[in-house]
């Protein structure tokens, strides 16, 4: 339960920072391409996975869950009204697409199941976040969105190291254990 627990504190704090680093682009040239939370938010899907691994996707959408929960109302609070709309449609679809996509990868070799369901969730998750908060707006959502995209999967990428070494602290959940799927 512990593990739980700290799954869903992470969530929740990675998910309000980058709803709040959303709204502050890279400074120069960069500005019209990239803000700071495309460098927080892939962290999610790190925890997401992780949980996935060690506990089972039953466990991993609870974290997902309860992690959307506190971090909507949060965001709610310390986020535009908006971008806190569109982060928890995005985070919820793609998170629980995350879970799924991993679990069914689960035996592959051990960065097939975290690099392929992080890379679908950032895309699923891009497209729907970028078009919902900032459609309409007259902001360079759309370099915004490619330039969050590249980033993800870089990050996607770079949480792999990470990813392996927790793997060797958690014993991994195998989907031949039916209680917690």
């Amino acid at each position: 339960m512990k593990a739980i627990i700290v799954g869903v504190l992470a969530m929740a704090v990675t998910v309000v920072a980058s709803n709040i680093l959303v709204e502050y682009p890279l400074p120069g040239v960069l500005a019209d391409w990239l803000t700071y939370g495309a460098f927080t938010y892939p962290v999610a899907f790190l925890v997401t996975d992780l949980t996935n691994r060690a506990r089972g996707a039953k466990a991993a959408r609870v974290v997902v869950l309860a992690g959307f929960a506190i971090a909507v109302v949060l965001s709610l609070i310390v986020a535009d009204t908006r971008i806190a709309i569109a982060s928890g449609t995005a985070f919820l679809i793609a998170q629980m697409l995350d879970v799924t996509v991993f679990d069914k990868l689960r035996q592959a070799t051990w960065w097939k199941a975290p690099l392929i369901s992080s890379g679908i969730g950032s895309a699923v998750d891009t497209a729907l976040f970028f078009s919902i908060a900032f459609v309409g707006t007259g902001l360079p959502w759309h370099t915004w969105a490619m330039g969050d995209f590249s980033a993800k999967i870089i990050m996607a990428l770079t949480c792999l190291a990470p990813f392996r070494l927790m793997m060797t602290v958690v014993a991994p959940r195998l989907k031949a254990v039916p209680a917690q799927n």
